[in-house]
């Protein structure tokens, strides 16, 4: 698939989006626009755009970092643990810290997600039997164990409407003002496409990595640093998009191979694709409703997983 074509295809879906909605705008209108249609275009429809944009880059590329490191295609922040330590972590910050700032929260949502990730990494170092299938498994049963306990206590503590309401994926309530943190995922992109050669690297090993003069454990933690926080800024302000990190990449992967630097700018592209076809479907399917983009990326993005663990499995017979 060329690099173009998925250009162009964002390039058209990126227009759609800015004319779907219950206020009729015309791509006509915007040489003839009144004070109410712009304030509808500025407050509303680019910031919607810009952050469906910007969340589909990210959880992409968080995923194709994550599958590098673990060495496993079936892996993402998805299966890992990462978004339930997350969620976990905004649970504690509503608790503890019910009247703290956006950022304290992040930072608090931040280091549960960043150890939630790292004792997954470790349970990958003590697994002998890391079969394709069993690793992303374990990360589901270590998720599940992490979002039982922070359902335990949403119900405890009578939350548990407020925080499956809020961690339910939409980009329904994005507007100008609600938006703004998903600008913390553009310098963690740079960083992922300086370090994209080393993480490569570090992806055939630690002893492989060491022979090659390269800190295996620095790069390694800088790549999980990416992936939680990445996650906690996208869940914080748009909520969980699943299997978005895991099946980008492995489509990519197909047509492009496993050099993470050759396929981060197609991962990132096609993801943004991916994510806004899937957006502007949930828009027109019941119009003037919406369903939330959580909802319909998770649909999609659980038969692409489905077709490609056939697709392995016909392979390996």
């Amino acid at each position: 698939m060329k690099l173009w074509y998925l250009i162009g295809a964002l390039v058209v879906l990126s227009i759609t989006s800015l004319f779907i909605g219950v206020k009729n705008i015309s791509p006509l209108d915007l040489f003839s626009m009144t004070e109410a249609q712009w304030q509808v275009m500025s407050i509303s429809r680019i910031p919607r755009l810009v952050s469906i944009l910007i969340a589909g880059v990210s959880m992409s590329i968080a995923g194709l970092i994550m599958q590098q490191l673990s060495r496993n295609k079936f892996v993402s922040p998805t299966t890992a643990g990462t978004d339930d330590a997350a969620k976990l972590g905004i649970l504690v910050s509503m608790l503890l810290f019910a009247s703290a700032s956006t950022m304290t929260k992040m930072l608090i949502a931040f280091a549960f997600a960043l150890a939630g990730t790292y004792i997954f990494m470790k349970f990958l170092d003590r697994l002998k039997f890391k079969d394709t299938i069993f690793i992303p498994l374990v990360g589901l049963m270590f998720g599940s164990v992490i979002n039982a306990v922070t359902t335990f206590f949403a119900y405890k503590h009578d939350l548990i409407q407020n925080i499956s309401s809020w961690l339910q994926g939409s980009f329904g309530s994005v507007m100008s003002g609600r938006y703004e943190l998903l600008y913390v995922s553009l310098p963690l992109l740079i960083v992922a496409f300086i370090y994209a050669n080393k993480f490569t690297i570090a992806g055939m090993g630690e002893e492989f990595s060491v022979n090659l003069g390269l800190n295996h454990k620095l790069v390694v933690n800088i790549g999980l640093v990416i992936v939680a926080l990445i996650s906690v800024v996208v869940i914080l302000t748009i909520g969980t998009i699943p299997f978005l990190g895991l099946v980008i990449p492995n489509i990519v992967t197909l047509y492009m191979g496993d050099n993470l630097r050759k396929s981060l700018i197609h991962t990132a592209v096609l993801g943004a694709v991916f994510v806004l076809a899937c957006d502007i479907l949930g828009r027109i399917i019941i119009y003037p409703y919406e369903i939330p983009i959580g909802l319909t990326v998770g649909v999609i993005g659980s038969l692409l997983f489905l077709y490609l663990l056939l697709r392995r499995r016909a392979y390996e017979a």
